[in-house]
Parts: C-alpha cells; sequence; structure tokens
C-alpha cells in the first residue's frame, strides 16, 4: 500500500500521534499503518479515555486520533477535557457510529474532524493532513447527513445524555454502566461513597431511570460505553 506524505506548514516538522482505542488490533493496526509515513510519529497509545488524558499530558502531541465508545471515559468526553486544557491540541475522532448526533456532539466538544472507521486509510491519512492545516475534515458519509441536517434546520437533540447531564454526572454514568461498584467509582473521583451515592440519585432523576440495567442500556445507546 503506498503512503501519502503528510504536508505540515512548518515543513521540517513530523506530526506526533497519539492512538485511542479499547480494541488492540485496532490500536496496533493504525500504529503500523501511520509509521509508514515518514512525516508521522505515534507517541503513545491509550485504551481508555483516562488514561488517554493522563497520556496527552506527558507526551504533548499534535494530534490526538481516538475513538468514541472507550472504557472509563468517552471519547466525547475525552475531547472535552483535552480541548479545554490545551486549545491549540488537534483532535479527530475515528469511530463505527455514523449517527449525526455523535458527529454533532464531537465537533461540539471540539473535535476537529470526525473520521469513520471503514474508511481507506488515504482518507485518513487526508484527514490528518486537512486538520493539521488548520480545517475541519469529516468522512464523506457523515458530511451529507450533517450537511442535509443543516438544510432542513434540524435542532440538535436536547434529551442527550450530553445535554441533560453534568461532564461529572455522564463519567458517573458511565462507570455505573461498565459495572464498576459505587466504592470503585469514589476511589477514581476521589470522593466519598455518599457523593457517588447522591450523583446516582441525581442522574436517576434526571433521566427518569431507576434501574441499573435500564441505565446500562441508555449509556450504550448514547454512545458512552459499549458492550465490549
Amino acid at each position: 500500500m503506498g503512503c501519502r506524505t503528510i504536508r505540515l506548514k512548518d515543513s521540517d516538522m513530523v506530526t506526533r500521534v497519539v492512538l485511542a482505542d479499547d480494541h488492540k488490533i485496532v490500536r496496533d493496526g493504525l500504529k503500523s499503518l501511520l509509521q509508514q509515513n515518514a512525516d508521522i510519529e505515534v507517541v503513545g497509545v491509550a485504551d481508555n479515555g483516562r488514561e488517554l488524558i493522563d497520556l496527552v499530558e506527558k507526551v504533548k502531541p499534535d494530534i490526538v486520533l481516538m475513538d468514541i465508545s472507550m472504557p472509563d471515559m468517552n471519547g466525547i468526553d475525552a475531547t472535552r477535557r483535552i480541548v479545554n486544557s490545551h486549545p491549540e491540541m488537534l483532535v479527530m475522532v475515528l469511530s463505527m457510529h455514523s449517527d449525526r448526533r455523535f458527529v454533532i456532539e464531537a465537533l461540539n466538544a471540539g473535535a476537529r474532524g470526525y473520521l469513520l472507521k471503514d474508511s481507506a486509510y488515504e482518507e485518513l491519512l487526508q484527514g490528518i493532513q486537512t486538520v493539521v492545516d488548520g480545517e475541519f475534515f469529516l468522512s464523506p458519509k457523515v458530511a451529507g447527513r450533517v450537511i442535509q441536517d443543516y438544510i432542513r434546520r434540524t435542532p440538535v437533540p436536547t434529551d442527550s445524555a450530553f445535554s441533560l447531564l453534568t461532564t461529572r454526572e455522564r463519567e458517573v454514568l458511565q462507570l455505573i454502566a461498565e459495572g464498576k461498584s459505587t466504592k470503585e467509582i469514589a476511589f477514581t473521583f476521589n470522593v466519598s461513597i455518599k457523593t457517588v451515592e447522591t450523583q446516582r440519585q441525581q442522574i436517576m432523576k434526571k433521566l427518569k431511570i431507576f434501574n441499573v440495567a435500564e441505565l446500562t442500556k441508555y449509556a450504550i445507546r448514547e454512545g458512552l460505553t459499549s458492550l465490549d
């Protein structure tokens, strides 16, 4: 497979990339492909959103390529954390989700690109090139849907997890859905068990969902976690 060269504005520099995906075969495959390009250096990989946040702080990449559905912290909230802390850092989402709401939530969180996982390698390189050049990049499949919705002036859903819940509530909901105990969640955030119990009650009240099984289904449907 031939490789396209990433053309940076500062031409002598390489693009330093961090990859985040909870599937090892995907991480390893992407890393192997990207490192065929002399102008790209993969400086780190992560398998969940919280690990990614720590990794970004440590290696300070130029661009982060991440999935949406990851353990511990989903890609949309991880994007928001990264962009808020490092406005200059570029984020491009690589996802199997083509639903317009995921695209819009990712862009609202600060992502500069959204690429579907079934895209060709050349499209991935084009996306990196476009984002590095300061533009936005959307896979043609999702771009068409976003444009159609814009033309129809369809409002963004106001009943999504990203509209109804705070960032911390989404994080707690994700961990609940992933089977973490109240004690484990409290340890993760360095808060009391009572605080987590209160947050869980607030989440249930806002969503009008009052059992863990239904909360889990909701979290999966909203892209906060997956069954994997």
